[in-house]
């Protein structure tokens, strides 16, 4: 019975390190990935802001610009390894109340690496000719490395690299800090009256656009989820000299300290899933294998040790001499004897 029970929980101590096993390097980069049906909302905000107003036909200064970004998955888009998601962000001027820009964006990418796909109806403000490539920009990939990204740009609608340029720690969780530097860089043209960029004559006029912008972003390794983000842009139309003529816009945003709670609340809610599937339990699955291998061996040990003892030929009549036969015996019946 000992040997049974021995064999029992030393079979079951093996399947367990070896459901471990799987867990820890299989399963989990099956399950873990970034969800199907998703609402988020980003708010980022920024003062002393400079922007054209095409409501006042007048360029803005001093103001106080937010942006909210509004995030839903699609999961009927979606598959086991690709995740749809639409996203609307409207750009307010909280100094004035009033709105001055809106984008729609829908996109399809990898649940697990972040990286943009081409399908799935994926379009900028309704272009579906805009191919969006490179890393979403707010999601990156599980087991984010120290190293340079391709992140989309929704601005430039092409995707830029952001390098990696050291750690950081947000409310008690350690990340890395990514930047994203774009140099004047053309994108596209505006037309407009010649006397509203200062230019004489009363006929329009169409003017090259420059992007200008930098932005740092605080990413959990760990969960892919970027924690912070600061995006400081600036928009304006040159002449052919090279001289500004108007500004688009100008300003710094950042996420505020409600997006940033926001942001690490949920973050620590999909560590604590992460730790539980792999490292938590194969832990306690390995360690749990471990213990019962170990006590079947005890078990069992005892029985076989003794087996072992039952099974050796006895010493004492291994080593006993063969029994001598008297000179009779050795003449056998009937012989006659050589004594007289």
């Amino acid at each position: 019975m000992r040997r049974a029970i021995g064999t029992v929980l030393a079979g079951l101590g093996a399947f367990l390190i070896a459901v471990a096993v799987l867990v820890r390097f299989y399963v989990g980069d099956q399950v873990i990935k970034f969800p199907l049906k998703e609402s988020l909302t980003f708010t980022l905000q920024g003062t002393g802001f400079s922007y054209f107003s095409p409501t006042l036909v007048r360029e803005v200064t001093g103001a106080t610009v937010r942006t909210i970004s509004t995030v839903t998955g699609d999961p009927g888009s979606g598959s086991s390894s690709r995740g749809v998601w639409d996203e609307f962000t409207a750009v307010d001027d909280v100094t004035r109340g009033t709105a001055f820009n809106y984008n729609a964006r829908r996109f399809a990418f990898n649940r697990r690496t972040a990286e943009l796909i081409d399908c799935c109806g994926a379009s900028i403000d309704g272009k579906t000719g805009i191919r969006q490539s490179g890393l979403v920009g707010f999601l990156w990939p599980f087991g984010t490395q120290k190293k340079t990204y391709e992140v989309f740009d929704p601005t430039l609608n092409a995707p830029r690299p952001a390098r990696y340029a050291g750690t950081s720690v947000i409310d008690g969780i350690s990340v890395y800090r990514f930047v994203e530097h774009v140099p004047p860089t053309r994108d596209g043209s505006q037309s407009l009256p010649a006397s509203l960029v200062g230019m004489p004559g009363t006929s329009m006029v169409t003017l090259p656009e420059y992007y200008t912008g930098t932005s740092v972003f605080w990413v959990d390794p760990l969960t892919g989820a970027q924690l912070n983000t600061t995006e400081d842009e600036k928009v304006t139309l040159e002449d052919a000299t090279g001289a500004q003529r108007l500004v688009l816009l100008d300003g710094t945003l950042r996420y505020t300290p409600q997006g940033v709670r926001t942001v690490v609340d949920k973050d620590n809610s999909g560590r604590s899933e992460y730790s539980l599937l792999m490292t938590v339990f194969p832990l306690s699955a390995g360690l749990a294998g471990l213990a019962g291998i170990v006590a079947g061996l005890v078990l069992a040990g005892p029985v076989l040790a003794r087996r072992g003892r039952d099974e050796r030929p006895d010493r004492d009549d291994a080593t006993a001499p063969a029994p001598v036969l008297d000179s009779a015996a050795r003449m056998g019946p009937g012989r006659p004897s050589l004594e007289q």
